[in-house]
């Protein structure tokens, strides 16, 4: 049996990540943080599949080198999910950053080391669509200008992420090559596993329903599915001709958040604002507000996204975006009335 090392595992994308590869027959180690995060991590995979022995923890820090080696000792993949995301802007964007690329460093350097024959690594269009200041399409070959006015930290992070990482690869030496696929999706719902709704899909989702979002930001952008991006992930590790490549797993055309709201609204969340947010209000708050500040790189543009390449490689069809919003939405409120109770 195979074993891929899932750093990350107790996160929104690393829990699904690992649930499809115990679907598909792999041995799973997770990389936690703290090992008290493990029981929550058993339990929501557990709703989806049987993990049958086959999943174990360890203790990872991406800003330290205790136990990378370990953790990798007889694995066969490395699936690099880990890394800080935050739409609030941090007082020094360091926060953000240095974890994202020393962790992703860390990681493709114990991975080489181990002898690991692929990684992959999840990226974000937040590394393709960056600086641009009218309305964008990316493809595999985009990339954000970090040097850019409006680019946040968090933009900043995974494009200095995923350069490092291609960069490492490129720059390798020795007889072994590490093989490296990066998967870029856009902003990710669907359901959770867990039941935590500390993620910032899930509060967003939490806050339209309970009335708390009196207006929406004017601004749209190809969506992920996180079952989506959890199956790319794990197809990733194999495919002969995966390798060497990004790939974007979103939905085929931009969604606005005016037309999610209204999803919910016409299925019965009575609570849902489709109200625009004016843009010059959301700029100037912007000023106030670090979790405005945070959203102004997508204000008043619309991120589109060229994902042909994923659907032929994969031979794969995103699911429904009316879909990812209803089913996101009723895992939500069932959360919500589970702990009303």
């Amino acid at each position: 049996m195979k074993k891929v090392l899932v750093t990350g595992i107790s996160g929104y994308v690393g829990q699904h990540c690992a649930a499809e590869l115990l679907k598909k027959g792999y041995a799973v180690i997770g990389s936690v943080r703290n090992l008290s995060k493990t029981d929550e991590v058993v339990k929501g995979i557990s709703k989806v599949v049987d993990p049958k022995g086959n999943l174990t923890f360890c203790e990872l820090d991406l800003m330290k080198d205790e136990g990378w080696d370990k953790a990798l000792y007889g694995c066969d993949y490395l699936l690099h999910v880990a890394s800080p995301f935050v739409v609030k802007e941090p007082k020094d964007e360091n926060e953000l950053i240095k974890p994202a690329v020393d962790g992703t460093l860390r990681a493709l350097k114990a991975a080489k080391k181990a002898s690991i024959k692929r990684a992959v690594v999840t990226s974000s269009i937040g590394a393709m669509f960056g600086g641009a200041k009218t309305s964008v399409k990316v493809n595999q070959d985009s990339w954000t200008d970090v040097n850019a006015k409006n680019v946040t930290a968090y933009l900043k992070s995974k494009t200095l992420a995923e350069k490092s990482a291609w960069d490492f690869i490129k720059n390798q030496s020795g007889d072994h090559r590490l093989e490296l696929v990066v998967i870029n999706p856009g902003p990710i719902y669907g359901p959770s596993l867990t039941g935590n709704l500390g993620n910032e899909a899930m509060d967003m989702f939490k806050k339209l329903i309970g009335g708390e979002m009196p207006m929406v930001p004017d601004a749209g952008s190809v969506m992920s599915d996180v079952r989506d991006v959890a199956a790319i992930h794990v197809a990733a590790l194999e495919h002969e001709k995966a390798n060497g490549k990004r790939f974007i797993v979103t939905t085929e055309k931009a969604h606005s958040f005016q037309e999610l709201t209204q999803i919910l609204k016409n299925n019965g969340y009575s609570k849902v604002s489709t109200r625009l947010a004016p843009t010059f209000l959301l700029k100037f708050l912007a000023n106030f507000n670090a979790e405005m500040k945070g959203m102004l790189p997508f204000i008043g543009i619309t991120v589109e996204a060229d994902v042909q390449d994923t659907k032929r490689t994969f031979n794969w069809q995103p699911i429904a975006f009316e879909k990812t919003v209803l089913d996101t939405a009723k895992c939500v409120q069932d959360i919500v009335n589970s702990k009303a109770r």
